[in-house]
């Protein structure tokens, strides 16, 4: 058992899912020290530690004594357009940043015992309706290049010893967020389907995104890939549908593929619209996590009524754990 609370430095902690995370390890009120990452001056926060991935600056001697980190940073996807400087900074942001936080941590005399790194779905490119889990291998597309690369960057620290667990997000369902972003259309009857809708979705409960992060930071079972996604994923007709229905709007207006390629260009419609991946959480089954909210239904439900449940009671009991 740790003599003391953990410290976990967080980046990409005013993002979406960062700011949940750093809500949840406060509102357990266990002495939980949290760092944020910041890509300013931190101000009065005397806990922040300033680093910019852009201009390779962070100083490795602001991560001493850290015993766990999560890595979140990375620019959004959508909905700008995808120019060559945009996936530039969208694989930048991720591969280089990571791979500058892996720098400074290897140069620490105590390294973490546990990093926790973010990695996305499109590892799998577009499945079809064939099921993939942790197991299959890397799809086509920008995206699955990014995230291979983005994950291959934080491995020099398993070679010190460190746990390092990579989860695969996929669709992020909360008060904000994608939802945050198709509110507006769907209200006025345009949140119907993209292309054909047959392409699967995979999605989780951001309540059970950050239980699933906060169960690694604990938990030594958890290392190398999982997939980070309910095991009920749907056709995007039917999401666009429920959302839709939840909101007590019909989900009229589909959006042409054609019409999408004309709009973002092929490639990002294809990628980011079109495409699905059918992901099975294989690896969460087995350690036997429980998801508060797995039905699309109930997801949708808690992230509109605000009833979303987050592991404040886990996050109250966290010992953070090394290699097992």
């Amino acid at each position: 058992m740790a003599d003391s609370p953990p410290c976990i430095a967080i980046s990409g902690a005013t993002g979406f899912v960062g700011r949940a995370l750093c809500k949840t390890l406060t509102d357990a009120e266990a002495g939980i020290r949290i760092r944020r990452m910041v890509r300013r001056p931190p101000g009065s926060d005397a806990d922040a530690i300033e680093w910019s991935p852009a201009q390779r600056r962070l100083d490795p001697a602001d991560l001493e004594g850290v015993d766990a980190v999560v890595n979140l940073a990375g620019a959004p996807i959508g909905p700008a357009k995808w120019t060559k400087t945009r996936k530039r900074e969208i694989a930048d942001s991720r591969i280089e940043g990571t791979k500058l936080l892996v720098a400074a941590l290897s140069q620490l005399k105590t390294p973490p015992k546990v990093i926790v790194q973010a990695s996305a779905v499109g590892f799998y490119g577009h499945t079809a309706d064939a099921w993939v889990d942790e197991d299959s291998p890397i799809g086509d597309g920008f995206l699955a290049g990014v995230v291979r690369d983005w994950e291959a960057a934080v491995r020099p620290l398993e070679a010190r010893g460190v746990r390092v667990l990579r989860l695969r997000f996929g669709h992020v369902l909360g008060d904000g967020g994608l939802l945050g972003a198709l509110r507006a259309p769907t209200r006025l009857g345009l949140g119907g389907r993209l292309g054909s809708g047959r392409q699967f979705w995979s999605f989780i409960g951001l309540g059970d995104l950050v239980a699933i992060i906060v169960a690694g930071l604990g938990d030594p079972r958890m290392s190398g890939v999982l997939n980070a996604v309910t095991p009920q994923p749907v056709r995007n007709t039917d999401f666009a549908r429920q959302y839709a229905a939840c909101l007590r709007r019909p989900a009229w207006v589909p959006a042409p593929a054609t019409a999408l390629r004309l709009v973002f260009g092929a490639e990002q419609a294809r990628e980011m619209l079109l495409w699905g991946q059918r992901v099975r959480p294989a690896g969460l089954e087995q350690l036997g996590f429980q998801w508060t909210h797995p039905r699309l239904q109930d997801a949708l439900t808690a992230s509109i009524d605000g009833s979303m449940a987050f592991p404040v009671e886990s996050a109250r009991a966290l010992v953070v754990a090394g290699q097992p």
